[in-house]
C-alpha cells in the first residue's frame, strides 16, 4: 500500500490483512489502539466472517472475548478487516500477549462488505488471534457467531484501565 506523506511523497508499506472480531472492533471498548498512528497504521477494509467455524466464548474475570482455536466447532465468526503495517502488527502482536496468552495464526475469511477491490463471497487470508490456552470449563461456555460488549449475553468487559 503506498501513502502520500504530509512532504508529497508517497511511501509504501508492506500491509498485512487482519481479522478483529472483538474488544478491536469499531464501536467496541479497545478500537481506539486500531486509530492510534503513533501504533502504527490501520485502514478499515470491511466486515466478514471465518471461512471454519470456531468456538468465540467470554471467559475469564474480565469477560474477554477469546477464539477458541478448535476448527470445525462453534460458528463462523463475524468481525472486521483491516490492512495493518509492521508497526502496527508489532503492536497488536504485543498488545494481545502474543505468544503467551493469543496466537496469531492465519485464517481464511469470507468478505460480507469490502471497501475496495474484493467482491462480497470472496475469502482473504487473514491473521487472527487465538487462544494459546484456555481453562478446560470454557468448552461448556456459550459459544457466540459475534460479540459486542453490551451484547444481550450481560457479560460487560472489564477494561485494562479498570484491572
Amino acid at each position: 500500500m503506498c501513502i502520500q506523506n504530509t512532504s508529497r511523497k508517497s511511501v509504501c508499506r508492506q500491509m498485512a490483512h487482519i481479522f478483529v472480531y472483538g474488544t478491536l472492533k469499531r464501536g467496541q471498548p479497545n478500537h481506539e489502539v486500531m486509530l492510534d498512528h503513533s501504533h502504527g497504521l490501520a485502514v478499515f477494509r470491511g466486515r466478514g466472517c471465518t471461512v471454519e467455524s470456531f468456538p468465540l466464548v467470554i471467559a475469564g474475570e474480565h469477560n474477554i472475548p477469546w477464539l477458541l482455536y478448535l476448527p470445525g466447532k462453534g460458528h463462523c465468526v463475524a468481525g472486521e478487516i483491516y490492512e495493518v503495517d509492521e508497526q502496527m502488527l508489532r503492536f497488536l502482536d504485543d498488545f494481545e500477549g502474543c505468544p503467551s496468552t493469543y496466537q496469531r495464526i492465519a485464517l481464511q475469511v469470507r468478505v460480507l462488505e469490502w471497501e475496495g477491490a474484493n467482491d462480497p463471497g470472496d475469502s482473504v487470508q487473514c491473521f487472527v488471534y487465538s487462544t494459546a490456552t484456555y481453562a478446560p470449563e470454557w468448552l461448556f461456555l456459550p459459544y457466540h457467531e459475534s460479540y459486542d460488549s453490551e451484547g444481550p449475553h450481560g457479560l460487560r468487559y472489564n477494561p485494562r484501565e479498570n484491572r
